[in-house]
């Protein structure tokens, strides 16, 4: 696959090096001296690269303490509608849910809606039943433990309780929300078609340093050769 573009492999490496950095394809474009496009090129294959990993990666079901959240990415505003769009619960913008297992992985996923039965058919193909749950009130998580998660704590975000101060919170997937929004907001606009491939390219930059993830992209393109 890289091997059919043309490009020194000094200047593969330097690019390889840039995306790990998570520097913008046009800041890297000039500081590297190559064209624009070839950087978006590679930057694409890259992160089709790691997509395809963090979906075999989390085949494996979450468990110890697992805390689950939504959050909603888009544009503040929709061309033809006056005003900024709603927050939260009811917006217009695009759903996303998030699992996220306490020292491991976190897994999210692009949902039509954060109903009941959409968030429970995710939660029970991605959390082991022997997991502790912990949520917020959302209604969305009512019932979980009549399908077989004994454990399911929660914490009443409406009433301005964020920890029980017994480790009962989802500070863990909050922070990783607020790491991915700050990462998209510099990129200025994400096309709705590639938004998956940067969730999970997120996934895979979360808490990791600069050095793993130089040395996890470079094994990843070997594999491909």
């Amino acid at each position: 696959m890289l091997s059919r573009l043309k490009i020194s492999k000094y200047t593969l490496k330097k690019i390889i090096r840039h995306f790990s950095l998570d520097i913008e394809a046009g800041k890297t474009a000039i500081l590297v001296g190559v064209n624009r496009k070839t950087v978006n090129r590679f930057y694409m294959i890259f992160r089709r690269l790691i997509y395809e990993q963090r979906m075999e990666e989390l085949k494996q079901l979450l468990s110890g303490d697992v805390e689950c959240d939504e959050s909603y990415f888009g544009s503040k505003r929709i061309r033809g509608k006056s005003g900024k769009l709603k927050r939260g619960r009811g917006t217009l913008k695009q759903p996303v849910f998030g699992i996220f297992e306490r020292n491991g992985q976190v897994y999210t996923e692009i949902v039509p809606n954060c109903k009941k039965a959409t968030l429970q058919a995710i939660i029970l193909g991605k959390v082991a039943p022997e997991a502790a749950m912990h949520t917020d009130g959302w209604r969305g998580y009512d019932g979980l433990v009549d399908v077989g998660y004994d454990k399911h704590l929660r914490v009443n975000h409406g009433a301005h309780e964020f920890s029980k101060g017994d480790g009962c919170h989802i500070n863990g997937i909050e922070s990783f929300w607020s790491f991915v929004k700050r990462r998209l907001t510099n990129m200025n606009s994400v096309p709705k078609k590639y938004f998956h491939l940067h969730l999970k390219e997120s996934e895979w930059r979360w808490n990791k340093p600069f050095s793993e993830l130089e040395a996890e992209l470079l094994r990843l393109i070997k594999q491909t050769h």
